[in-house]
């Protein structure tokens, strides 16, 4: 099996699963019209513009989640004892774990601009800008799930999916980090969280542009990067066990 069909099969998997493709979709989907209809004067990161990122990356959580819970399920079995026998390096393994669900991601992430837009979302920078931060976090999160996935049992990668939902809320998902300041502050500054949160708003709400973010942008890229390779070493430790 080669690195594309490895993705094909895991696509497949996604599609025949609509229950948890609708959730993923559906849920963050729900939580934007919830939480906008509850925005006000006094709580301006409840508008569709400050809004929608956050409610973007809380569904990357979730694609993360199914992600890793792929992997872990085929280590469990012995599918992917099966896939080890093939003439594939670890980056292929992980490349073709990972595809289908940054895909997944991106689509979650153009369903919600839109419904935000439709809700009074606004743009004033460039919103290629804007979707290139907000995948650039798909794959940080695809990354994270391929490392639970390698490294976890099924019932651990629940406890993980927690912990890195949290990390995301209190990034400032749907509240002014800023403002609340100590440690969370200090935290969320040490985490692409805030950066992916603090740059999509920029270039939405202020319009704006890669300079003007782009110590945000380094953190994102660095966080990313560093993902992806620690991916790649944990499932070729996989392959060598």
């Amino acid at each position: 099996m080669s690195s594309p069909e490895l993705a094909k099969r895991n696509l497949k998997e996604v599609v025949r699963d609509p229950l948890s493709l609708g959730i993923a979709v559906g849920l963050p989907l729900l939580l934007l019209l919830t939480l906008q209809a509850l925005g006000s004067d006094d709580t301006p990161f409840l508008t569709p513009t400050l809004l929608t990122p956050g409610i973007i990356l809380f569904g990357f959580v979730m694609v993360m989640f199914s992600s890793a819970m792929i992997l872990s399920r085929d280590r469990e079995t012995a599918f992917l004892a099966r896939l080890l026998t093939a003439p594939l390096r670890s980056r292929d393994f992980v490349s073709g774990y990972s595809l289908p669900y940054v895909l997944l991601a991106a689509v979650q992430a153009i369903v919600l601009l839109l419904v935000g837009a439709m809700l009074g979302l606004e743009v004033d920078g460039s919103l290629a800008l804007v979707m290139s931060i907000l995948m650039l976090m798909a794959i940080f999160y695809v990354a994270i799930g391929m490392i639970l996935g390698a490294t976890l049992t099924v019932t651990q990668t629940s406890g993980a999916y927690a912990v890195v939902l949290m990390l995301t809320i209190f990034g400032g998902a749907w509240f002014d980090l800023d403002e609340i300041g100590g440690a969370f502050l200090t935290v969320g500054n040490f985490l692409p969280f805030k950066h992916a949160l603090d740059a999509t708003r920029a270039v939405m709400a202020e319009g704006a542009g890669l300079t003007d973010i782009a110590t945000d942008v380094y953190w994102i890229g660095g966080y990313t990067i560093g993902a992806i390779i620690l991916a790649i070493v944990m499932f070729q430790r996989r392959m060598l066990e």
